[in-house]
């Protein structure tokens, strides 16, 4: 590879707030092995609608080189094999050491995609990515069998790495107005057919706290029904937290996907997760697993919830939850 490490971040965009939160994440994370690695950050972002203007400050962060935008005209999120073709180009023209990407629904498709292209190492769902000098070589940590052991691997030295991360397992780094590198428009020469068109997009208005921002979480199981989440969101209220839920509730449509925490849905790391009705399916336990504190209420005294909870009580969350509600405003009152 060449004489300069460089890092690969292909980050993704929030229209109303600009770069995601794991794209910030991930962005912390690449400056601190950047300067392990004493090389330097490029950033390829995909720009809809040719909308090249919001994306000014995004070479504002420290230690962000380069910032390569991908803005032909009808080019969006979903075309994976431009975007994977845009990144490989880049690849092969920079040659970094190290690509990191976000673990979500585009990392999931871009990631092995790109991998299998430039015969580079692969591993997903990282919580963690080292650098050891020594052995010039990338340590990646992810979670095994369902969220039950961490297991720990290593890329071979010279050899292009390749790693999705998921969100909360990098400090995000802040906007530094006095730094500002290159933006590089990828012209139209440079943009590679796709068999995917987009026909529709549907934006889902989310209430209330997002759950990848929320400091706590209040979730639901397929024991609360309609009724129960109706009692947890005056609870979620009152501690100012997002809602939550287990794949059942989303398929039987009392709440909708974008609540789902698991394998399927999403990942979160909260300060505190309540866990109210909520068996511990493995699928679920990974979602959560990452919280700094667990808080378990479910009647069956056997519920694998238990294993993975700081605190636990066992009872029907009828009875609990409305004498909790009630101390809780009475001691915010």
């Amino acid at each position: 590879m060449g004489n300069e490490k460089r890092i690969l971040v292909i980050g993704e965009i929030d229209q109303k707030s600009g770069l995601t939160s794991l794209t910030k994440e991930i962005l912390g994370g690449a400056t601190k092995l950047a300067d392990e690695l004493c090389g330097s950050i490029d950033l390829l972002l995909i720009a809809a609608k040719n909308d090249t203007h919001q994306l000014q400050w995004a070479s504002n962060y420290r230690g962000v080189d380069k910032v390569y935008i991908a803005a032909w005209p009808g080019i969006t999120i979903f075309d994976c094999e431009a975007i994977t073709a845009a990144a490989s180009d880049i690849c092969k023209k920079s040659q970094p050491v190290l690509c990191l990407i976000g673990q979500t629904d585009l990392g999931r498709d871009i990631a092995p995609r790109l991998a299998a292209r430039l015969d580079a190492g692969l591993c997903m769902d990282c919580t963690d990515v080292k650098y050891e000098q020594e052995q010039n070589r990338f340590i990646q940590t992810r979670p095994a069998y369902g969220g039950k052991a961490m297991a720990v691997f290593a890329s071979t030295s010279g050899r292009l790495q390749i790693d999705t991360v998921r969100s909360k397992s990098m400090s995000p780094m802040s906007v530094q107005e006095v730094h500002t590198g290159d933006k590089i428009i990828l012209s139209v020469e440079s943009q590679h057919p796709s068999k995917v068109r987009l026909l529709h997009c549907e934006t889902v208005q989310e209430e209330g706290i997002r759950l990848e921002d929320a400091k706590i979480i209040v979730a639901g199981g397929g024991g609360l029904g309609i009724k129960g989440f109706e009692i947890i969101g005056e609870l979620a209220h009152i501690l100012n937290a997002a809602i939550g839920a287990t794949r059942v509730p989303v398929d039987e449509k009392w709440v909708p996907h974008h609540m789902e925490i698991g394998q399927t849905g999403k990942i979160v790391s909260p300060e505190l997760y309540i866990a109210i009705g909520i068996s511990g399916a493995t699928q679920h336990i990974t979602g959560c697993l990452g919280s700094q504190k667990i808080v378990a209420i479910n009647k069956d005294p056997d519920a694998n919830i238990f294993k993975v909870a700081d605190y636990g009580l066992v009872a029907d969350y009828k009875e609990v939850l409305p004498v909790l509600i009630y101390q809780l405003k009475k001691k915010l009152s």
